[in-house]
């Protein structure tokens, strides 16, 4: 049975023995999502009035200051309904490559920035997860508004 996630004006689906991690601001809420192995599904909440593209893009400007043999490939995506824009991204950390997912809409009341990321053999076992996560939000009526 799958655990639910119910806060923020958000719904969402994830595995029942994963780990769930929320904090907020007057401003910005984040969820993150942890696999037991080390995997996660982040997802951000800023004002609808914030650019998405702006936010996915400030994600990779940081995270290629941080790590060697960085590489991005903007992406545009219909998720369901959804049309996001982003980045799929690879990068090493501590000697594994690393995938990650980097995915932003604006929907009725807020604009999101989702992350997933993990070493590459755990992304290619959990991609279906990551994305079942995401379907289950994008279901949600609040965030299923395109722009």
């Amino acid at each position: 049975m799958p655990a639910v996630f119910n806060k923020f004006g958000i719904r969402f689906q994830y595995p029942e023995n994963w780990t769930l991690e929320d904090e907020g601001s007057a401003r910005d809420q984040v969820v993150t999502v942890y696999s037991p192995g080390g995997a996660f599904w982040t997802l951000m909440l800023r004002p609808a009035d914030t650019d998405p593209a702006e936010m996915a893009s400030a994600v990779v400007d940081e995270l290629d200051q941080e790590y060697d043999d960085f590489e991005s490939e903007a992406r545009s995506e219909r998720i369901g309904d959804v049309d996001t824009i982003g980045f799929d991204v690879s990068f090493i950390c501590l000697d594994l490559t690393n995938t990650a997912w980097i995915r932003a809409w604006t929907g009725d009341r807020h604009t999101f920035l989702l992350m997933c990321q993990a070493e590459d053999r755990e992304f290619e076992k959990l991609e279906n997860v990551f994305r079942a996560m995401t379907v289950s939000l994008l279901n949600h009526r609040e965030v299923n508004r395109t722009n």
